[in-house]
């Protein structure tokens, strides 16, 4: 009777943890799936900002920014910006926005100009000793310290064509507006299909009356994706000031890296981090630009100054950048250290110290002992008087 009475128990408990084992797997697959949606929507959600301008593509297809490097010469009166984006998906085109406060020239920029200050700004290579052997010395195996120190259309009412070119790749426009919605209607009229949140970031620009590079990026090729490193592009535009445009990065939606290569006269540093971390220097000095950067400044020494930034939260950017002169110009590089043995006359420095060591204290003791064995001596000899 006992065991009649257990059996059933037994098997409604063991059926009971199969039950409660089917719930918790489907509410994890469940989980699972939501996650998986999730990541699908944000892989279909168009990149609305990079670097310093607005770049969007249809929602169906995908395209990334790899990397934005950007050169700006300024000389007190000009400004010029460098850029190049390296960019890898799908889409067979792009547009992007650049505002500027004046009216810009736009010409295909050299490539080159990046590869000569990626080859100034390299860290200096400095040597450091260490006394005692490690890896790879004698007597001890192979090498494991290798150090590092850280250290032109009809304009709709409210926009103005200033012209359009062909540049490359580039469909360009120059453009003016006075109503934000009137310069999107115009940029979706002519291929430059924009996100309603777009027209309300150029706001702040059209009040201040700056004027717009828009650009529609798409290979030369049918049927082919914007893939690679994109021809530079090189804008130049009066300004009684250094300003870099950031506003419209606000509107990204994954964290965003800004480098600049800064040529003025002086050492520059950006006023404020506008939401981002804290900008830092990984290069300043005078240069005498050669080669490729004879077109940025001519033959006149400039100062360079290159600054790394990261936007974790790009929705905190709070406006543009703008620089300004630091109160010095105070030249920095990085140092990258190479470790070495120290050594003496070739020999390793700490052979030469053992060895010495062993032989002052080899010709001590000896001198010990034949101070002892000689004041034993005396002791044994007689008196004699």
């Amino acid at each position: 009777m006992a065991l009649a009475t257990v059996r059933p128990r037994a098997r409604g408990a063991a059926a009971a943890r199969t039950g409660g084992r089917r719930r918790t797997h489907r509410q994890a697959l469940l989980v699972v799936l939501m996650l998986l949606a999730v990541q699908l929507v944000s892989l279909a959600r168009p990149a609305y900002a990079c670097g310093c301008g607005a770049m969007v593509h249809d929602p169906k297809t995908t395209m990334t920014v790899g990397r934005e490097t950007s050169v700006v010469r300024w000389d007190g009166k000009t400004e010029q910006i460098v850029m190049s984006l390296q960019v890898n998906g799908t889409a067979p085109d792009a547009a992007w926005i650049m505002p500027v406060p004046h009216r810009a020239t736009v010409k295909l920029g050299d490539p080159a100009v990046f590869d000569r200050l990626a080859t100034l700004t390299e860290p200096a290579v400095a040597q450091r000793h260490y006394f005692w052997p490690r890896g790879g010395d004698w007597p001890f195996g192979q090498n494991l310290d290798a150090a590092e120190a850280p250290p032109p259309s009809a304009g709709a009412p409210g926009v103005g064509v200033v012209g359009r070119e062909r540049l490359g790749p580039f469909d360009v426009a120059r453009l003016t507006a006075t109503d934000p919605g009137a310069l999107r209607n115009w940029l979706k009229t002519h291929g430059f299909h924009l996100p309603a949140p777009l027209a309300s970031a150029l706001r702040p620009y059209v009040t201040q009356r700056w004027e717009y590079v828009a650009i529609r990026l798409a290979p030369a090729e049918r049927h082919r994706t914007l893939s690679g490193t994109l021809d530079p592009l090189r804008l130049s535009f009066a300004s009684d000031r250094l300003v870099y445009p950031m506003r419209l990065s606000a509107l990204a939606t994954t964290p965003q890296s800004l480098g600049l290569y800064v040529l003025a006269p002086h050492r520059m540093e950006p006023r404020s981090a506008i939401g981002g971390f804290r900008p830092e220097v990984f290069f300043a000095g005078r240069i005498r630009p050669e080669g490729p950067l004879r077109a940025l400044t001519g033959s006149r020494p400039a100062f360079l100054t290159a600054i790394d930034q990261t936007f974790p939260q790009p929705e905190r950017i709070t406006g543009d950048h703008e620089l300004r002169r630091t109160a010095h110009d105070t030249p920095y590089r990085r140092v990258r250290y190479e470790y070495a043995l120290l050594r003496v006359g070739g020999v390793p420095a700490w052979i030469v110290t053992v060895g010495g060591t062993l032989l002052l204290l080899q010709a001590g003791a000896v001198a010990l002992t034949l101070g002892c064995a000689a004041r034993r001596r005396r002791r044994a000899t007689p008196a004699t008087g």
